[in-house]
């Protein structure tokens, strides 16, 4: 029993968890996503809804996963428990979605490795069409042009020397060793970095977190000297007004917003939990949001200044070559370097900048399932596992086997289906958090939690988009989503057959279901009728009393934490009990 924690961990400074939190919202998303949304959707107009979007919904939602966090100093399957025990399922769907998405999403950082590992060879293996993974007959040193129908020697190292691929889902071959020995290499580095908690994680990101900004900003420094480049940042921002008034763009800013900034993983509200009572959420919201949307537009800036060039060297048009996702950082971008000095300096500089990007991300993904089993199983796992690393092992081992099977052969088809689900699932678990804690919890609560933190309750534009915007925000890009909803392709040919896309939605499942789940199992539970059932479930069980004037001291909420996880059963009225004695949140 003395190998228990105490009490709850905290950063060692402020830096720690803006650092932390700021390296799990800018992922490779930022460089390889948002710039072309961005132009696709209106270049420099598409920044006004972007802006907007950012504004109405990020800041906010951020800001109330800190304040939960912080407040209840749990990970988000306790909160939910605790802030409404019908919707406790909404905890345990967070975690699911990033247990999922931490086992697939290391499969990016893999080829990312691969590469990094390739860039010290000169040439580039990427530059010839000479190879043994090569076809030659189809195989051109040029970027793809769409009069030719070859293939860039760039794509077929991707298709025929990373993947290897298959001709689609339904043959996914045997799994690539070499890829193996790698992702076994990135989580014993994640492991390491993430062994000892926030204890851990909180100086490598020092590093993490702030190397990929000398990256963007030396390839910068680097594009915007060579001829083309300034054709590609003004096709990159050059505004085209009348997007503006077409709603799926929209639609596009708000998606982009949510899927950058990470809310609905339970990651931030994890972070969060770490933090000491009296730390300002407020800014810390507004600094990890606005590092999130300012890290967007620069790589835009990065990465179109270098398509500008490319097109200016293969006399092609900027639009040929300005793609999204995958084909950005492993086709197009090395074809760049490979026209440029000293190329295999530039190739490994890009590819670490990824890697840190990525590892950030996972830091988060591993935190949060992490806090989940301490927090809920934690004092009988230690007992049997003597030591909290032991756990930390057996989470990353676990992952390790079930991100296998999208490094096989046809791997790169079960990765894609993987992350087109993930974006379904992240629309549902962000919408029940928010309907859970504005309007089941309640505003009001949530006011008295800031109070309680910062000494004065939140102002009435985060109120209403917590009630109103926020929601319905969601609302709008599920409706969306399912209206113009189209059959799941690979590329431009491949069309996945209907089973997969059943399969899919059996991942969905796999998290939002917990929701439901969760609320059938505390109403059967309880003993009583279904009114009061109802009403014992949506009660907090949570304390909120003794809320003053002024923030009250760490020590005091320590005390206030620990006799409110003391209790085995909490009464559903005991926040109500005295609610006259409250200062009032307003």
């Amino acid at each position: 029993m003395d190998r228990l924690p105490r009490e709850r961990e905290t950063w060692a400074n402020r830096a720690e968890f803006i650092l932390s939190s700021v390296g799990y919202a800018v992922g490779i998303g930022n460089v390889w996503r948002f710039p072309y949304v961005c132009f696709s959707g209106g270049g420099g107009a598409f920044l006004i809804p972007y802006l907007t979007m950012m504004c109405l919904c990020a800041i906010p939602l951020v800001f109330v996963e800190f304040t939960v966090g912080q407040y209840t100093k749990r990970g988000p399957v306790e909160a939910f428990i605790n802030i409404c025990p019908l919707m406790k399922g909404v905890g345990v769907a967070m975690v699911m979605l990033s247990f999922i998405v931490a086992s697939y999403n290391n499969t990016v950082l893999t080829w990312v490795l691969y590469y990094l590992f390739h860039s010290f060879t000169a040439p580039l293996p990427w530059q010839l069409c000479n190879a043994t993974w090569n076809i030659p007959e189809n195989c051109s040193s040029f970027m793809e042009n769409a009069t030719t129908h070859l293939q860039s020697a760039t794509k077929q190292f991707f298709d025929h020397r990373l993947l290897e691929i298959t001709e689609g889902i339904e043959n996914v071959g045997h799994l690539r060793w070499e890829l193996v020995g790698i992702l076994l290499l990135i989580w014993a580095v994640l492991f390491f970095c993430v062994f000892k908690g926030i204890r851990s994680t909180g100086k490598v990101v020092y590093f993490t977190a702030l190397f990929p900004y000398v990256v963007l900003l030396a390839l910068l420094f680097n594009n915007v000297r060579l001829p083309g480049a300034l054709d590609g940042i003004l096709f990159f921002l050059t505004p085209k007004w009348n997007k503006l008034g077409e709603i799926h763009v929209w639609i596009d800013a708000t998606a982009q917003i949510f899927y950058s900034i990470g809310v609905g993983f339970g990651c931030l509200l994890s972070m969060a939990s770490h933090n000491k009572h009296n730390n300002n959420i407020l800014r810390d919201a507004m600094i990890v949001t606005l590092a999130n949307s300012a890290t967007s537009i620069f790589a835009g800036f990065v990465m179109f200044s270098g398509i500008g060039y490319m097109a200016h060297v293969r006399h092609l048009q900027v639009e040929q070559l300005a793609v999204e996702g995958p084909g950005l950082a492993f086709v197009v971008y090395p074809e760049i370097f490979s026209t440029m000095p000293v190329s295999q300096l530039w190739a490994f500089l890009f590819f670490l900048m990824l890697m840190c990007l990525g590892l950030d991300s996972q830091f988060a993904l591993v935190e949060v399932m992490g806090t989940f089993v301490m927090d809920s199983f934690g004092p009988k796992i230690l007992l049997m596992l003597n030591y909290k690393e032991l756990v930390t092992l057996l989470l990353c081992f676990l992952t390790f086997l079930l991100g296998l099977p999208c490094i096989t052969q046809g791997g790169v088809y079960i990765f894609q289906l993987l992350d087109y689900s993930v974006g379904i699932t992240l629309m549902f678990t962000s919408l029940f958090e928010v309907v859970t804690l504005s309007w089941i919890f309640g505003v009001w609560r949530l006011s008295i939690m800031v109070k309680r933190i910062l000494g004065k309750p939140p102002n009435v534009f985060f109120k209403a988009c917590w009630l109103v915007v926020s929601p319905l925000s969601i609302v709008a890009i599920l409706v969306t989503a399912m209206v113009q909803h189209s059959p799941l392709l690979y590329g431009k040919t491949y069309l996945y057959p209907a089973w997969a896309e059943g399969v899919a939605w059996i991942i969905t499942f796999l998290s939002v279901g917990w929701i439901p789940l969760g609320a059938m199992h505390e109403l059967l539970g309880r003993k009583g009728t279904c009114l009061a059932k109802l009403k014992a479930s949506v009660t907090p069980r949570i304390t909120l009393e003794e809320v003053c004037n002024v923030p009250v001291t760490e020590d005091q909420h320590q005390d206030h934490v620990k006799s409110l996880y003391s209790l085995s059963e909490v009464s559903p009225l005991h926040e109500e009990k005295d609610r006259g004695d409250m200062c009032d949140p307003e």
